[in-house]
């Protein structure tokens, strides 16, 4: 026996829609980026997304605390932080008294890798979206501050 559905508010198929769009304009521009970051510069988005993390702690984050603002898995980071240290960067540090826990962060090399993929990012962004105004893109994310997704983040 199949139970039927309720009827769908206007409003509800208009959310669905703007979904699909969100998605679509999504997909579209983060595989336009993880592109142009392994075409011009021989990185990956989940690379350039912990660099960015770690740009924005100087002092470095602990392993489990990367893994968690990222949300993904700690095997995951850990093998992008593999990868990082072994191009001088990314360094790990050792805390004191906890042997299991490991502080990461950018070294001057990595500050200034990262520096320029996000200029050009940013550059990459831009193009991407030249035909969003100024003011539209501004009102635009208004709107989307009113969601109800709540991330934990603060922006």
């Amino acid at each position: 026996m199949t139970v039927p559905l309720p009827k769908q508010e206007a409003s509800s198929k208009e959310r669905l829609r703007l979904w699909l769009r969100m998605l679509r304009v999504t997909r579209q521009v983060e595989a336009e980026l993880r592109e142009r970051l392994r075409v011009e510069y021989d990185s990956t988005l989940p690379r350039f997304d912990v660099m960015a993390a770690l740009q924005r702690d100087p002092d470095g984050l602990k392993m489990n605390e990367l893994s968690r603002r990222l949300r993904v898995s700690n095997g995951n980071v850990t093998g992008i932080v593999e990868r990082l240290v072994d191009d001088g960067s990314v360094e790990r540090i050792a805390l004191e008294g906890d042997r299991r826990a490991t502080l990461v962060r950018l070294t001057e090399a990595g500050r200034r890798a990262f520096a320029e993929m996000a200029w050009a990012h940013e550059g990459w962004i831009n193009a991407l979206l030249d035909g969003v105004s100024e003011d539209d893109a501004h009102h635009i994310g208004e709107l989307l501050h009113r969601l109800p997704a709540d991330t934990g983040e603060t922006t």
